[in-house]
């Protein structure tokens, strides 16, 4: 039973330092900025009115670019606001003492590293909610007008096989579970890096040094398969090499595997096997960097 009560109490401290957290993210003016910015970018698609795409062309070009360019600010934002809003969240607590009143109750280090990644995702996942309602009812207007224009040629007489092919191309990029299934593929990409970001936050000196070292450990991400190539690919590679590379694959996350990102743009379906996967991947990494979070925070002066 003690263990059960001691296990209670840590999650409902870590739900609890999450809600704070996300409250206190919510009131800076920035993220605001950042959340109408993205709003705008998405919103922009529907005032793009087609005047001159005929079924034939069925409007598959706009949904692509309508799809493509809102998971692509998606994708910007949600990296942004990890990153910026992360780097924030130690020194603003140390420079407003709140984080010794909470250390003092005392509170678990790791109860605090963890109430302060709930909240980020918290944020993120409700700007992402936002984003993706907005999305899919741009989407869906765009598919109803294209299929009332299939319709309208269908009743013209035109070829019914025809126009039913037609139908099925664009259903493919109406909204559907592989659409969403995209949204939480940046979700996830999202996580990672806010766990990165946590983890580099807790041995900083400053907030730009978290950002700027945050952002490069996220653009080389993007080639981690190419630097481990070189680690355990090269002539004659050894253990140290091979064990290089083993440990670059284990702190940096490989971002090459979210590219299944841009398949959904295209519209291919998403497996749901696929997306187990990346979330067990995604959930491997943002472990690792919160224990990794706690174990420098847990020797550090504060």
């Amino acid at each position: 039973m003690s263990g059960l009560a001691v296990r209670g109490g840590h999650c409902g401290r870590i739900v609890a330092l999450g809600l704070t957290t996300f409250t206190q993210l919510v009131r800076m003016k920035v993220f605001y900025f950042l959340l109408v910015f993205a709003l705008i970018v998405l919103g922009s698609n529907f005032l793009d009115l087609p005047q001159h795409n005929l079924p034939e062309n069925l409007g598959l070009g706009v949904l692509r670019a309508i799809r493509s360019w809102s998971l692509g600010a998606m994708t910007l934002f949600s990296m942004v606001m990890a990153i910026v809003a992360t780097s924030l969240l130690l020194p603003r607590d140390v420079e407003d003492r709140t984080l010794y009143t909470i250390l003092a109750k005392p509170v678990p280090r790791i109860d605090y590293l963890a109430g302060k990644l709930l909240g980020v995702l918290l944020l993120l996942a409700v700007s992402l909610a936002v984003m993706d309602l907005v999305m899919v009812a741009v989407l869906q207007m765009r598919v109803v007008m294209f299929e009332g224009q299939i319709d309208a040629m269908v009743a013209a007489g035109k070829g019914t096989d025809q126009m039913e092919e037609m139908r099925a191309r664009l259903a493919a990029q109406a909204p559907g579970w592989a659409l969403q299934g995209g949204v939480g593929a940046v979700f996830l990409r999202a996580a990672v890096v806010t766990a990165l970001t946590l983890f580099i936050s807790t041995f900083s000196t400053s907030t730009l040094f978290t950002t700027i070292v945050s952002f490069l450990m996220y653009f080389l991400g993007h080639i981690q398969s190419d630097i481990r190539e070189v680690f355990s690919g090269s002539h004659g590679a050894g253990m140290l090499e091979r064990g290089g590379a083993l440990l670059l694959s284990l702190v940096l996350p490989d971002f090459r595997i979210f590219g299944v990102i841009d398949s959904v743009i295209e519209g291919v379906s998403m497996p749901g096997e696929a997306f187990g996967r990346l979330a067990v991947l995604s959930g491997f990494h943002v472990a690792i960097y919160l224990v990794a979070a706690w174990v420098v925070f847990s020797g550090k002066e504060v």
